[in-house]
């Protein structure tokens, strides 16, 4: 992968809590490709499969198995492995299971975020964190405007309260303690992220994916809810960009960010679940709506990225559609027996040729590396 290796990143290390996970797993298979020398703290991989599995992550980076609760283990980690970045991507990430252990779930997203804070102040180094919470860290009004970075935290759950919680944190530890020495953090809050490899509960994506693997007809809780998809590279850009900016000194960027769709692509269930089952091939079966009460979940929920575009110069270039494919696209050469690893750097590869590139050309992501290079 030597066209993805980038010079803010080569020899650079990084620190990933939650590398385990979806979106960790993508973050540090990116971040390896572009020469960081990364480690990892998290609890193992929480599904099975898992992407951290399939694309033997493990093999990539300096493995620890932790639990961002225990702080001792965690700065025991930055310690040994004295970081440059730290991205914080460990918590407990699903709603419905924050209705079933609410107290795990504020020790997880909310004291777990201070640790990682606590132990970046505690060991010399650290130049940059990039705390990740959500984009349902905000007061949802169930308003049809989208949420900008100076609205209200809040939560109606216990996960999306949480999140607002963890901001709260960072924002706290950033003016007490990161003013004048330090190092510079940013909080980052992205729309509902999809990609090849997630197989969470109660996510519908994954759902999909169960289902139509399984030839039969996907369960459907709210058919009618909007949120901002997007592909999880999308938002891992974002990441990457504030994090640079925040390393070469910019201390304007030490704020929150959104990282969201267009606000064509906030886009209700419905319409994710019918493109999805057209572009699966064969066409998958009709979904079914889940009948009797349902848990609260935000029914409305767009982002402005403004700040984003206007300051940092980003903005999504791989549309909704075409993120649904890529997802379908993943998962069916899974299953005609590709390797998860070639085919997720694949991926990364197009999408940074898409991005960073001359083509303004959406790259098919069924070609090989050497075809992307």
């Amino acid at each position: 992968m030597e066209a993805l290796v980038s010079a803010p990143w080569h020899g650079r290390r990084v620190l990933v809590t939650g590398h385990t996970g979806f979106k960790g797993s993508w973050l540090s298979l990116w971040l390896h490709a572009m020469g960081a020398e990364v480690s990892g703290f998290a609890l193992p991989a929480p599904t099975r499969p898992s992407l951290f599995e399939m694309a033997r992550v493990d093999t990539l980076l300096d493995h620890v198995e932790g639990d961002v609760r225990d702080e001792s283990a965690l700065r025991a980690v930055v310690e040994s492995t004295r970081p440059e970045v730290i991205f914080h991507l460990a918590a407990q990430p699903l709603v419905r299971a924050s209705y079933d252990d609410p107290v795990g779930t504020y020790a997880t997203n909310v004291m777990g975020t201070a640790h990682v804070l606590e132990a970046a102040r505690q060991v010399p180094g650290v130049g940059a964190i990039v705390c990740v919470t959500s984009d349902k860290c905000y007061e949802n009004r169930e308003w049809v405007w989208p949420y900008r970075e100076t609205d209200a935290m809040g939560g109606h759950d216990p996960y999306s309260s949480s999140k607002g919680a963890a901001e709260l944190v960072v924002a706290a530890y950033r003016r007490s303690f990161f003013t004048d020495q330090g190092p510079a953090v940013a909080s980052v809050r992205a729309g509902n992220v999809i990609g090849g490899g997630d197989w969470a509960t109660d996510r519908l994506i994954p759902d999909l994916v169960r289902a139509f693997e399984a030839g039969r007809a996907p369960l459907i809780r709210s058919p009618g809810a909007v949120r901002p998809w997007q592909h999880v590279l999308e938002a891992l850009g974002g990441y990457l960009a504030i994090a640079e900016r925040l390393l070469a000194g910019d201390a304007a960027f030490a704020t929150g960010w959104n990282f969201g769709p267009s606000m064509e692509d906030a886009r209700p269930v419905s319409w994710i679940v019918e493109r999805m089952r057209t572009a699966w091939q064969p066409p998958a079966h009709d979904p079914i709506r889940a009948d009797g009460q349902q848990l609260h979940e935000a029914g409305l929920l767009r982002l402005d990225c403004s700040k984003a575009r206007s300051a940092l110069g980003w903005q999504p270039v791989l549309g909704l559609q075409h993120a649904l494919e890529w997802v379908v696209d993943w998962h069916q050469a899974v299953a005609a027996g590709g390797e998860a690893r070639d085919i997720t750097l694949a991926q990364i590869a197009a999408y940074a040729e898409l991005r960073f590139g001359r083509s303004g050309n959406l790259p098919a992501t069924s070609r090989s590396l050497e075809e992307i290079r």
